[in-house]
């Protein structure tokens, strides 16, 4: 009989324990802003062709907000609806040129110029998530996610040129801001999936 409520007892600390780890399970999220379906799928079109030669995972045209930070998934949809709340109006992104990075989730992509409003909307998103970047912010489109060489990351952003002649200056408006979790240890994206997304208002 003793034994048997040892086993309740321990069964019932195990679901207590389960509980707590579901209120305070963190993961890796991060914010997004996303461009009118119009340029989306102009981008993606440009992405479909770069990944038919070069490879790699599919994922959605965006500008990342704030980059990867871990908490639970209710603190992030909190401090995401703050930050939604500080940006609130739709703003303008311009491609300076297409570029390539050193690393896999920036292999090959569309170099923003910094300006003021896409630089405060990054700020704002940040300040919400007590998110401190150890380098300058760098708003960016990726096209293209891989481990490519140096030689194999120059034809590709060649390729992007070739497949869309004026992305390279292209304006676009980033029209909703959205929660991603988006652990960056997965490299097939297939644990990645979109939390919320908020309209942002036109001016």
């Amino acid at each position: 009989m003793q034994k048997v409520q040892l086993t309740e007892a321990n069964t019932k600390t195990e679901e207590t324990v389960k509980l707590t780890e579901a209120e305070t399970k963190t993961d890796v999220y991060s914010v997004w802003g996303l461009p009118s379906e119009e340029v989306s799928n102009r981008v993606k079109k440009l992405m479909n062709g770069l990944r038919s030669e070069f490879g790699g995972p599919q994922f959605e045209p965006h500008v990342t907000v704030v980059g990867a930070i871990k908490v639970s998934e209710e603190e992030a949809r909190d401090k995401f609806r703050k930050g939604c709340g500080e940006v609130k109006k739709v703003y303008s992104g311009t491609v300076e040129k297409v570029d390539v990075g050193t690393f896999f989730y920036q292999c090959v992509y569309l170099l923003l110029h910094p300006t003021t409003e896409v630089v405060e909307a990054s700020a704002r998103c940040c300040s919400s998530f007590g998110y401190n970047s150890s380098s300058p912010y760098m708003p960016h489109m990726s096209l293209l996610y891989a481990d490519l060489t140096d030689e194999e990351k120059k034809k590709a952003q060649e390729k992007a040129c070739i497949l869309d002649e004026s992305i390279g200056n292209m304006s676009f408006q980033i029209t909703r801001l959205a929660l991603y979790k988006a652990d960056t240890e997965d490299k097939s994206l297939k644990s990645w999936e979109k939390i919320e997304e908020y309209n942002l208002s036109p001016n």
